[in-house]
């Protein structure tokens, strides 16, 4: 006798628990082999690196406050008062005025300080500006009444190295120069384009004040 056997189908029933949690799991591991091809160090900055005269990598011992001179003017409001620090600020405090400070408006330039009292330092990492084509930097020193000027001419273009990973602005550099008043001797580009890996873009050759 031919025995018939009626065909199961098997079903495997998942719980919504189950789906979410494989849903997660699959979402973590795409994200993590996409974001990992990301640069850890994404900041785009110009670096500058210090010389002596004759070639020599030195640190500079004079603190050097950098400063970036920017198009047009802005509004400030100083507050003074006998006895008290003076308060300058880009907006009007009537808080101030309450508690007898003395107000007074002018218009000054637009400028930036992007360094602050940097001292024994070998290298500045300094931000470009994305929509100028000349970048003016003044250099000041804690020991020096003069100052120096550099003046860097560039190209600026979006850079999207992965989606993921957002867009950058990076920057190409045509020419510089300095008006080497103070302390710098003569700056020279040995790397032209500016990115987020680091490397080093102008040499500056200070004539002094190194260690």
């Amino acid at each position: 006798m031919i025995k018939k056997y009626k065909h199961r189908s098997w079903h495997i029933v998942l719980s919504p628990l189950y789906m979410g949690l494989c849903t997660w799991v699959f979402v973590l591991v795409a994200w993590s082999c996409s974001s990992s091809n990301c640069p850890l160090e994404s900041k785009v900055t110009c670096n500058y690196a210090f010389y002596d005269s004759e070639g020599n990598a030195v640190t500079y011992a004079d603190p050097i406050t950098v400063t970036t001179l920017l198009p047009g003017t802005k509004t400030v409001y100083v507050y003074r008062k006998l006895g008290y620090i003076t308060e300058t600020l880009d907006h009007r405090d009537e808080s101030l005025i309450e508690d007898g400070y003395t107000e007074s408006v002018s218009e000054v330039r637009r400028d930036t300080v992007l360094i602050n009292r940097l001292s024994s330092a070998a290298l500045l990492k300094v931000p470009m500006s994305y929509y100028n084509a000349t970048d003016t930097l003044v250099f000041a020193y804690e020991s020096l009444s003069a100052r120096d000027t550099i003046y860097i001419h560039h190209d600026s273009y979006p850079y999207v190295e992965l989606p993921e990973c957002g867009t950058h602005r990076f920057h190409r550099l045509k020419d510089i120069r300095c008006s080497n008043t103070a302390a710098i001797d003569h700056v020279e580009i040995v790397n032209k384009t500016v990115n987020y890996e680091g490397k080093e873009n102008v040499k500056i050759y200070f004539n002094g004040v190194a260690e």
